[in-house]
């Protein structure tokens, strides 16, 4: 039977602890548009020894979709309007608010990444080439395959 691997969480702390990672995420969320914890389960898939199949690929998309619309990018965008600084807000109350909704940010992350780890199929063998995964989800994601930007997350992943 083939080993399962960390859960998708745990990989994922992991990879977005690597050295260049967390740059290489941003540039592809707010660069290309990509959905950051959809393109870490590609990753997370591929060093676990899961092919994605279409189906597999529409329903994370599917997911991410619903996550981020519901949650996450409404939360994204309050905190990061709570980063800029106004003059009529105390700036004591205003950061300790926008620490506040970025944890609740990160909490619909991590259910979104729940989500997505019960969708991913079952491991069939040894790790695949994360860059392949990461092609295949960005390219159900968007119209754009930002494959350079892609290829620098590929290349950050650990295996």
């Amino acid at each position: 039977m083939p080993e399962t691997g960390p859960p998708f969480w745990d990989w994922a702390l992991r990879a977005y602890a690597a050295p260049g990672v967390p740059e290489a995420c941003l540039q592809l969320q707010d660069g290309t548009g990509q959905n950051v914890p959809l393109l870490l389960w590609a990753g997370w898939t591929a060093a676990t020894g899961r092919v994605l199949d279409e189906d597999a690929i529409e329903g994370a998309c599917d997911c991410a979709r619903a996550w981020d619309a519901a949650a996450v990018s409404p939360l994204r965008a309050l905190r990061r309007t709570l980063k800029n600084t106004n003059p009529d807000i105390d700036n004591t109350a205003r950061e300790s608010l926008r620490e506040a909704v970025k944890a609740v940010e990160l909490a619909a992350e991590r259910h979104l990444m729940a989500g997505l780890e019960a969708l991913a199929p079952p491991s069939s063998g040894p790790p695949k080439p994360a860059i392949d995964a990461l092609v295949a989800v960005a390219r159900v994601w968007s119209r754009v395959v930002p494959r350079p930007a892609l290829t620098t997350l590929a290349e950050r992943l650990p295996a």
